[in-house]
């Protein structure tokens, strides 16, 4: 009974021996767990992002032909549009014909196959008269042909002016 006594405590101490946590193991598990989940977060987030920016309506990026027609004075020219958000573009135009110039710069907002939405500043010089416009307007297609029109039509002199956008 002694010879089976002995090697089973012998047995029993090395059995019941506790194991030694490694905490820089621990430390390297987690952060490859928190890795893992924030890798699998922008993956999803940039998903999202990719949805957000896709048009609705047809990309206006790329330059198109810009016209004004008023007071006398006619001038065309090229407003460049640059993709900025979902529909939306950074605009810039600067014609000139003489000493006349339209000048264009700000967002626009696709709103509909129609509508184009304007925020920034319009300003021209035609036949001596400045004039700017800074509030927001829109420019819509009116059936007229294949172009947008500002609607914001009468300059400070009380004259109509024709912006026109083509598409």
């Amino acid at each position: 009974m002694r010879k089976i006594l002995f090697p089973l405590l012998i047995l029993s101490l090395y059995s019941c021996k506790k194991n030694v946590n490694n905490p820089e193991k621990e430390l390297a598990d987690t952060l490859a767990k928190i890795d893992s989940i924030n890798a699998a977060r922008i993956k999803h987030n940039d998903s999202i992002k990719i949805l957000n920016n896709k048009n609705r309506f047809a990309d206006l990026s790329g330059d198109h032909k810009l016209t004004f027609n008023g007071d006398g004075a006619k001038m065309n020219g090229i407003i460049s549009m640059k993709k900025v958000g979902q529909d939306e573009y950074e605009v810039k135009s600067n014609t000139k014909s003489g000493s006349n110039f339209l000048k264009i710069e700000g967002i626009i907002k696709k709103v509909s196959e129609k509508h184009l939405n304007f925020e920034g500043k319009i300003s021209q010089k035609i036949a001596g008269s400045t004039y700017s416009r800074n509030k927001k307007t829109t420019f819509f297609d009116e059936g007229k042909g294949n172009f947008w029109r500002l609607q914001d039509k009468i300059n400070g002199d009380g004259f109509v002016d024709y912006i026109d956008i083509y598409k």
